[in-house]
């Protein structure tokens, strides 16, 4: 008896913690969580969404810095073409310049579409605003009524009252009157009296002062002045037109500023021609007008500029650094590489000016150093366009001309229907897709956590009531007699 409760004593273990894969905190007593399910899950759903993730996250990541890439491609690329925007077209070709041999007689300034050539110019008159001085006045006072003053074909009215019935009062009122087209007046204090000046501001024949009285009174009949009405006023200066003429054709303007007599050209007149020889004939002066070359060399500098900018702009994005290892970020791009090729076949073009001589950027100057970017050699460019002008133009914006080319090259690509434009357009489809992609991940990963916790819960419900179990026979076990240690006795 005794031997057979020894053997049964070490066939049951004795009382040992079960062991479990929870954490410390969990209960190790019977009941209490053998899994930590949240931790357990966590892990599982960790293992599995990483190694997508990751793929996700490469995936996005390269089409973000793509994106990246082609924004600051397609910004050099329009900060490029806004350097043509001077030599594309004729019209950055037709800039002239205006000099005058007589700058105290006239000056000149030529915009698009001057004649180039030189012309005499003798100015016999100037425009002159007309100015009256009425009589004097005494006393200080003034009648009372109603003036209408005229200047041209613009009328106003100012009424005088016993508020202002002085020359000071009747001055203020023309000064402030609505409508008035610009007319001043000033009062002058002289020795005889006060004198009340009328001065107009618009120069020409046609712009005389007139002043009427309109009240059907003669309170202020001292103030009239116009056709057969002379006799208030002493007249200090005359409306007069300007008289000039240019390559022996006359002209008359009301005004020393004239646009009207040459095409593109706009004339200051500011004083008459000097005379010589009897009787006493106007000596002219020159007026010679010439294609703007300094601004135009200017633009041409400018383009260099702008296109060596942007060579460096594709070479950091589509080029290799050997130094570094690193590949730009649109190394291999088509899109890119198309565009290259457009500007370089503009660049290397042989274009019909009409000339056999300035015919490539090269034979005007502008060639490629070893790096590829281009530079200007000024002399050359400066005898291209002082010995065939028109050839330099047609070079740059003529018909198949190298600036009008890469204008429309550009236009092209970053169009609607551009290459770079399908190119943004397929990346932002990536980068829409990556995204949903991502969000599923995230659903799918929600899912299988709310998944494997039912389940582990479930597993860990089960354990729970093992270990109780377990628990409870060891207890029991433990009151058993020990039946072999009293056999043996």
């Amino acid at each position: 008896m005794t031997s057979t409760a020894a053997a049964v004593s070490s066939s049951v273990p004795q009382t040992q913690p079960v062991t479990t894969v929870a954490s410390n905190s969990s209960a190790g007593a019977a009941g209490g969580s053998v899994i930590n399910v949240a931790s357990l899950v966590s892990q599982l759903v960790t293992a599995t969404e990483a190694p997508q993730q990751a793929l996700l996250s490469n995936q996005t990541q390269q089409v973000t810095t793509q994106i990246s890439a082609l924004a600051q491609l397609k910004g050099a690329l329009s900060t490029f073409q806004s350097a043509l925007g001077a030599l594309d077209t004729p019209g950055g070709f037709q800039l002239e310049t205006a000099n005058s041999s007589s700058a105290t007689v006239f000056t000149a300034t030529a915009g698009n579409g001057a004649p180039t050539g030189t012309y005499n110019v003798s100015v016999s008159a100037l425009a002159t605003a007309q100015q009256l001085l009425s009589n004097p006045v005494s006393g200080g006072t003034i009648g009372t009524g109603t003036l209408q003053l005229s200047l041209g074909g613009t009328s106003f009215s100012v009424t005088i009252d016993g508020t202002d019935n002085t020359p000071q009062g009747l001055a203020a009122a023309i000064n402030g009157a609505a409508g008035n087209p610009g007319i001043a007046a000033t009062v002058l204090q002289g020795t005889s009296g006060a004198y009340l000046l009328l001065s107009s501001s618009q120069t020409g024949a046609a712009n005389t002062i007139s002043v009427t009285e309109t009240d059907a009174g003669t309170g202020l009949a001292a103030f009239t002045y116009g056709t057969g009405n002379t006799a208030n006023y002493t007249q200090e200066a005359a409306a007069q037109d300007a008289a000039f003429s240019i390559s022996g054709v006359a002209f008359t303007s009301p005004s020393n500023t004239v646009s009207t007599a040459m095409s593109g050209v706009t004339l200051n007149l500011l004083g008459t021609s000097p005379t010589s020889g009897t009787p006493p004939t106007a000596v002219p002066g020159t007026l010679s007008i010439a294609s703007d070359t300094t601004t135009i060399t200017g633009n041409i500098q400018s383009f260099v500029t702008a296109y060596n900018t942007l060579r460096s702009t594709l070479t950091q994005l589509g080029g290799y650094d050997s130094s570094t290892n690193t590949a730009g970020p649109m190394m291999g791009d088509a899109g890119l590489q198309g565009i290259q090729s457009q500007i370089q076949q503009a660049l290397y073009s042989i274009v019909n000016t009409g000339s056999s001589t300035y015919n490539t950027l090269a034979s005007v100057g502008i060639t490629t150093n070893a790096d590829g970017s281009l530079s200007v050699n000024g002399a050359t460019l400066s005898a291209a366009l002082s010995g065939n002008f028109s050839a330099v133009s047609q070079l740059f914006s003529g018909a198949g001309g190298v600036a009008a080319s890469l204008n429309s090259d550009i236009t092209s690509t970053l169009g609607t229907n551009g290459a770079l434009t399908a190119e943004g357009n397929t990346l932002a489809s990536r980068e829409n897709s990556l995204t949903d992609q991502s969000n599923q991940l995230q659903t799918q990963m929600a899912a299988l956590s709310a998944s494997l916790t039912q389940q582990y819960s479930a597993l860990n419900a089960l354990l729970s009531s093992l270990q109780s179990t377990s628990s409870y026979l060891s207890q029991q076990f433990a009151t058993l007699p020990q039946v072999q240690g009293k056999a043996n006795a």
